[in-house]
């Protein structure tokens, strides 16, 4: 099917390519819908591809009181990590105790943890001695040294912008139509339903698309279509927002530098988020702040503060001193917090999202968490059904719970840990096909071979630099001098597979952004 068909009106059109729409659109193949994705830079290129790497039902909402949103993230935790056991796998935190009391005190919290995910638990919560804590975290001496004792608990850590493809792969392969780097310019009412314009960014063409229903999944962009769509009719008065965004500052050093192989969490940090440090990628992840932000632009830029408060928290609570020179990477994510009009601060801000009705045919979906998308997107079909938008699907809902990712290995076959290097095992099952490429033995760095970049070109929808090192293969984000010495083989292979214009330019002045001067 092709997305400019003059003559196609689809069920749905669902508008950004982030965790959330590329699963209504999973969802709604599924069901049998005639269904098209569109997303105006790249897959995940958002809040999906920037979050702290974890599947997590999130301990700190359980202290604020959030029940049904753990209850129900760790219901969805444990269904993520069997739909793609390659990119999604269980991963042990240990969490210090400066005193007895706040020790006591977070392992009741975590027993209690424990205790909501039943039998989806992913591991034993353990009480660690002073020694204990010493031999799980043998490189954190003095972390350990201002500890009276610790806790183990298990959670969940995923490669967010892997398990973003193989959602658009899932659902292409179920019949969606799925694009990225396709712009919406208008967005009108139509005797179809809706009519979209597009920009094609691929060729430069534009062309029209008519779909009964839209589904607004832009994430913290959401706001911006409601504006195009729904300011014409609102007359004088104002588009209220929906979107509150708040940024997220993480980074990304050697795993020497800040040597773990279990996660390390603090449970309260001066902003009142808690501070993670997670063995991702064979690096280290420091995250994350919380600061409010009035606009979302596309690469936001760490404040100053932020970065302070990262190595101020790193020395106090890790007990390592880092530098500037030390940072192989930083980068920022806007997370789409939904506006409750309370005030205060972001960091209290609730994850739950939000399904709206704009109108006839036209849904808002926002806020929530990578971990939850694919409960969200079957809220959202059921929503479309319940407002008479959509008629009941002839296959009924469709089983996302049980339908396993492209990629997923065979069950029981051994999987290689995300928390490792990078390399071949990340295509899981479509490792072979990947090896069958030209190239497979040329190495370009970091373990990206030249037949990657020609499987990610000619099967993952790669065609920017941009789209090959910052999210098919996570350079930008692990090692950004590194990327930008691998970057013009990369555009060469791209042009050649492509014929198109690998924005070369671009992505090296993006590497500079994500490099700490020293």
């Amino acid at each position: 099917m092709n997305a400019s068909s003059k003559d196609t009106v689809w069920d749905l059109l669902v508008i950004g390519g982030g965790a959330t729409g590329l699963g209504v659109a999973l969802q709604a193949a599924l069901e049998g819908r005639s269904v098209t994705l569109v997303e105006a830079r790249d897959f995940a290129s958002g809040t999906s591809s920037r979050s702290t790497k974890l599947l997590h039902g999130g301990v700190r909402y359980l202290a604020q009181g959030r029940l049904r949103l753990v209850r129900e993230a760790l219901r969805e935790r444990a269904t993520v990590l069997g739909l793609a056991p390659h990119l999604a796998q269980p991963l042990p935190f240990v969490v210090p105790g400066a005193g007895w009391l706040s020790w006591a005190w977070t392992g009741l919290g975590l027993k209690a943890y424990q205790w909501l995910s039943g039998r989806l638990g992913l591991g034993a919560t353990q009480a660690l001695s002073h020694q204990a804590l010493g031999r799980s975290l043998p490189g954190l001496p003095r972390m350990v040294a201002g500890a009276v004792a610790g806790m183990r608990y298990w959670d969940g850590q995923f490669e967010d912008a892997r398990l973003a493809l193989a959602l658009a792969k899932t659902a292409k392969r179920a019949g969606a139509s799925v694009h990225n780097h396709m712009r919406v310019t208008t967005l009108a009412p139509s005797a179809q339903g809706w009519q979209v314009s597009l920009f094609n960014e691929r060729d430069g063409k534009t062309s029209t698309l008519q779909a009964r229903c839209v589904v607004n999944a832009a994430g913290v962009w959401v706001d911006a279509l409601r504006q195009m769509v729904l300011q014409p009719w609102a007359g004088q008065v104002p588009v209220k927002a929906l979107v509150k965004p708040s940024q997220g500052v993480h980074l990304v050093v050697a795993r020497e530098r800040l040597p773990i192989e279990e996660a390390v969490l603090i449970p309260r940090t001066a902003d009142g988020r808690v501070l993670f440090a997670v063995p991702w990628l064979g690096a280290t992840l420091i995250g994350t702040t919380d600061t409010p932000r009035s606009d979302a632009p596309l690469e936001p830029l760490p404040l100053q503060e932020e970065l302070d408060f990262l190595f101020r928290e790193t020395r106090q609570s890790l007990g390592v001193d880092l530098t500037r020179a030390d940072v192989r990477s930083v980068w920022v994510g806007l997370r789409p917090l939904v506006d409750s009009s309370k005030g205060g601060a972001t960091s209290q801000m609730s994850r739950e999202h939000l399904i709206r009705r704009e109108a006839p045919g036209l849904f808002t979906v926002t806020g929530g968490k990578w971990t939850t998308y694919r409960s969200m997107a079957a809220q959202v079909m059921q929503s479309l059904v319940g407002q008479g938008d959509l008629s009941r699907a002839a296959k009924g809902p469709a089983p996302t719970a049980k339908h396993l990712l492209v990629g997923a290995p065979a069950a029981g076959q051994a999987v290689h840990p995300i928390s490792q290097a990078p390399g071949l095992h990340l295509w899981g099952s479509e490792a072979d096909l990947v090896q069958a490429m030209p190239g497979a033995d040329r190495d370009l760095g970091m373990g990206l071979t030249e037949a990657m970049v020609r499987f990610a070109a000619r099967s993952e929808w790669a065609m920017t630099v941009e789209d090959m090192l910052a999210r098919r293969w996570r350079a930008l984000f692990l090692d950004a001098r590194q990327a930008a010495r691998m970057a013009p083989a990369v555009a060469a292979l791209l042009h050649e597979e492509t014929g198109l214009d690998p924005q070369l330019d671009a992505f090296l002045a993006l590497c500079k952004q994500y490099t700490l001067a020293d």
